[in-house]
């Protein structure tokens, strides 16, 4: 009670869940009253039901504390919306309303009406007469299944809501809703990958958000965006599989098993759900069914209720491979809170999926119709003649009986080895169960390893290449295993402390993709280095890994500019992956400088408690005159000639940096290096010529005091072109190529020159001044300075054109600068074109021209200038930039 601290009013029940069955309530619970700020409770029962209670919510009228509202779940339907007037003393029931315990039976009071109450449900519901009358506060264009309300305070028809669909506000209570577009919250049950060109499409299911598909990556700067994703499937979403050869048939399903095939191309949905034969008893489908595509045969479908289905022809007709492979027990003969509960106990088995079904599924690469599939109920199958006999195991070590098996999974590498995870959570057990049998099911063994102690493991995935190379995905993130099992690390990189609920690796790019419950999809791009990373590989100095091939092309701008243009942060932008070539090392120690590693001896020294002796000078001063120490990137190409160099990370441990398939830019140096302003969007960095497809040696070096040494050996990448030769209408050819390097070492040379320029005006201009400043210098040196100044003034229009027009707003004929830019934004910009005709008309223009002009420049600032600053050092004219002093 906002008045009066001392006041409190709690609920208490009791239920019991497993994953066979539920119970919402029992015995015990009530609503209890304290009025000594917690110190006892009395049970506040007058007017409430006394029969079983499940979940009760509370909410307290901050418009009038006496007011206090509870919905209710309780046996034999005695349940529903209550207030007291008095606190929590007594209650009236005002209505049978209550909206499930297991979801929802939540309710907030208005902060200024104590009348009006909200509750929590599939549809957001408002009484405004105490709870005797419910309605819809209005769903339009709103996604429903409600789970917070937030009521402005000052202003209650502003409301905040959190729903199944994300967070949306409201400020006319209900009539029309805002959704909050940029919160990465999906709840993805199941991934997996297409091998779409040049880039894969990745798919899941989402908690109540259908099912989906998009991109891995995309061809612009702005990223992956909302709109890039599409719906494959309504409801639940949860596995999807595509046809690996045609990546745009794409299997997906919602709960219970409601399966479709659907057509990228067309968008032609064809329902294709197995239904058991006449007579039969039926099927019973888990809420997030089986599904896959044969290895051995792209149009060949398995799907599972509580047996095997089988299609050949992509869905279109089904046979049953199996009989009922769980073991089929009666979940009401399972006693839950130590006794057996009747049809009337509160909320029995409500919203909850059936049991006895298979959850895990997959058939062997290596062996055409060795099935393996994972119940419920814990228990493995295993057929090793498509369906037509199974072995059953039921018991396994370590585990817990009838614990639900969440992924059996064949290896890629051995015929007989077979890995499984069990999750006990939902009987409150967290242990880590995951298993693998050398004998193809007959035997098991734990390789759990060093697992954190609480952690449910939901998934396993197997290196293709590597047998020993393992990943988990647990209740609290992603775990990789380089030992079989034996020892797990955490694998972090940015991803949250979230449940990682499947794992999908995309063979093409060695990419591991992960669905997370909660956070949405997570890639880590081509883990190929985790499989050197032995104890071989961290003993040596530095190791520089394989890259995969890169993709070549031209990233549009769709937005207009990179990342979120100017779309402010309303809507959530994914960052692509790095464009170009990815390039992953590792070093042992790091580079350090001569005084860093004196300061980690100091420290180490003093530890010890020894002495730390001052330094001679000139160690002191070697100090003070080194550079730091950096790690250097280079590429050649075939020829050996090198392209690229840039700097990377230089500290111990795992490092990824890409090159962006670029020459060396030729801008001139003159200032820091280059920055991006995140807050200026039209900055860029300098540009240069994109190289050709073709094969290029990556290196890295150390460079410490000047000196380069390389650190491990090079290795090469692929450039590839993403786009097919028939998309090519003016091919860039070698030619074409070298043309651009001529024409880069042209601009090299033009930016020079106007950059040269600028600085001799700035040069000029503090000589003018010193001049100026000079009593005994004669006014004829005052002159010669100010005629230099309007050469130099002539030179720069040669190159930049007339300022006196530009500045009036007035045409002018184009500079050659202009005339150069133009050429190279034009024909830089692309990867598959060679330069126009007219963008090398320009480029020849200015090489023809620039000639000339640049003797002039020459002229200008080798001689002129020289013989004016001799003459300014003659008559005693202070120091200015550039000029050398003589001996008076």
């Amino acid at each position: 009670d906002p008045r009066d601290s001392d006041v409190l009013v709690a609920t208490m029940w009791q239920r019991q869940r497993r994953q066979c069955c539920f119970i919402a309530g029992g015995p015990g619970g009530g609503v209890y009253r304290s009025i000594d700020g917690g110190k006892t409770w009395n049970k506040s029962q007058t007017g409430f039901p006394s029969e079983d209670l499940g979940r009760i919510g509370l909410a307290m009228s901050p418009a009038n504390p006496s007011v206090v509202y509870a919905i209710a779940e309780a046996a034999k339907a005695k349940g529903g919306l209550f207030r007291s007037r008095d606190g929590g003393a007594s209650w009236e029931k005002m209505s049978g309303y209550q909206s499930g315990g297991n979801y929802y039976n939540e309710v907030i009071a208005d902060p200024k009406n104590p009348d009006r109450v909200y509750a929590i449900d599939v549809m957001l519901q408002v009484s405004d007469d105490g709870g005797k009358t419910f309605r819809r506060v209005g769903e339009l264009l709103k996604h429903v299944d409600n789970h917070s309300v937030w009521i402005d305070p000052d202003d209650t028809d502003h409301l905040v809501v959190g729903c199944d669909g994300g967070v949306y506000e409201s400020v006319d209570r209900g009539r029309t809703w805002r959704f909050m577009a940029n919160l990465p919250i999906s709840q993805y049950y199941r991934v997996s990958t297409d091998d779409s060109k040049p880039f894969y499409r990745v798919y899941g299911g989402s908690q109540d958000n259908f099912s989906v598909g998009g991109p891995s990556r995309t061809r612009n700067n702005n990223g992956i965006r909302n709109a890039d994703w599409f719906i494959t499937s309504g409801g639940d979403g949860f596995g999807s599989v595509v046809d690996p050869t045609d990546p745009n048939i794409v299997y997906a399903q919602s709960q219970f098993g409601n399966l479709n095939r659907f057509n990228l191309a067309t968008g032609d949905v064809m329902g294709i759900q197995p239904e058991d034969a006449a007579g039969g008893a039926g099927f019973r489908y888990n809420w997030d069914s089986p599904l896959l595509i044969s290895p051995h045969s792209h149009n060949r479908l398995y799907f599972a209720s509580n047996r095997v289905m089988r299609s050949d022809d992509r869905g279109d007709s089904w046979r049953t491979i199996s009989p009922d492979l769980t073991r089929n027990l009666d979940r009401n003969a399972i006693k839950l809170m130590d006794r057996l509960w009747g049809a009337d106990a509160v909320a029995k088995n409500a919203s909850t999926t059936l049991f006895g079904t298979i959850f895990a599924l997959a058939e062997s690469s290596l062996k055409e119709g060795l099935l393996l599939a994972g119940t419920d109920d814990g228990r493995i199958q295993i057929s090793e003649d498509g369906g037509g006999t199974w072995r059953a195991t039921d018991h396994f070590p370590g585990v817990p009986d009838t614990t639900f098996v969440s992924r059996v999974v064949p290896s890629q590498h051995d015929v007989n080895t077979v890995y499984a995870t069990f999750n006990n959570h939902q009987s409150g057990d967290f242990t880590p169960y995951v298993l693998k049998s050398s004998d193809l099911g007959k035997t098991w063994t734990s390789i759990a390893g060093n697992l954190p102690e609480r952690g449910s493991v939901w998934v396993i995935a197997e290196d293709y290449v590597d047998r020993n190379l393992l990943f988990v995905g647990t209740e609290f993130g992603v775990y990789v295993s380089r030992e079989g099992g034996n020892k797990w690390v955490r694998l972090k990189g940015g991803l949250p402390t979230i449940q990682v609920r499947d794992i999908a690796v995309q063979k093409r790019a060695n990419d591991l993709v992960l669905a997370t419950f909660g956070r949405g999809f997570y890639v880590l791009d081509d883990y190929s280095a985790l499989r050197s990373m032995g104890p071989d590989v961290t003993a040596q100095p530095a190791r520089l890994f394989p890259s995969r091939p890169a993709y070549l092309y031209a990233e549009s701008s769709p937005l207009g500019l990179p990342g979120s243009s100017f779309q402010g942060h309303g809507q959530y932008i994914a960052e692509n992956p790095p464009y170009g070539a990815l390039i992953t090392y590792y070093l042992k120690d790091g580079l350090k400088s001569r005084k860093v590693k004196r300061q980690e001896a100091d420290a180490a020294a003093a530890k010890k408690n020894a002495d730390t002796v001052y330094p001679p000078w000139d160690s002191l001063k070697a100090e003070d005159r080194e550079e730091d120490p950096a790690v250097v990137v280079t590429v050649s190409d075939s020829s050996g000639r090198m392209l690229r160099r840039f700097t990377a990370p230089g500290a111990a441990g795992m490092h990824r940096v890409a090159w962006d398939l670029r020459l060396q830019a030729t801008d001139p140096v003159s200032g820091p290096a280059y920055k991006l302003d995140p807050e200026f969007p039209f900055s860029a960095p300098p540009v240069a010529p994109f190289v050709i497809p073709g094969s290029y040696e990556i290196a890295l070096w150390a460079r410490v005091d000047g000196a380069f040494t390389r650190l491990g050996e090079p290795t090469t990448v692929a450039v590839v072109a993403a786009d097919p030769p028939t998309v090519r209408t003016n091919n860039r050819s070698v030619a074409a190529f070298m043309e651009q390097q001529r024409t880069a070492e042209l601009q090299r040379s033009i930016l020079g020159a106007d950059a040269l320029l600028d600085e001799t005006v700035t040069r000029v201009g503090f000589l003018k001044r010193a001049i100026d400043e000079t009593p005994r210098a004669d006014t004829s040196l005052a002159r010669r300075v100010r005629i230099f100044t309007q050469q130099l003034q002539d030179a720069r229009e040669l190159l930049n054109g007339d300022p006196t027009r530009g500045r009036r707003a007035e045409a002018s004929p184009p500079s050659l600068l202009n005339r150069l830019g133009s050429a190279i934004g034009n024909g830089w910009s692309g990867t598959l074109e060679a330069p126009t005709a007219a963008q090398q008309a320009q480029v020849d223009i200015v090489r023809a021209e620039f000639g000339r002009v640049l003797e002039r420049v020459r002229q200008l600032v080798d001689v002129d200038l020289k013989a004016l600053e001799a003459a300014a050092e003659q008559a005693g004219v202070p120091w200015t930039p550039g000029r050398m002093p003589r001996v008076p």
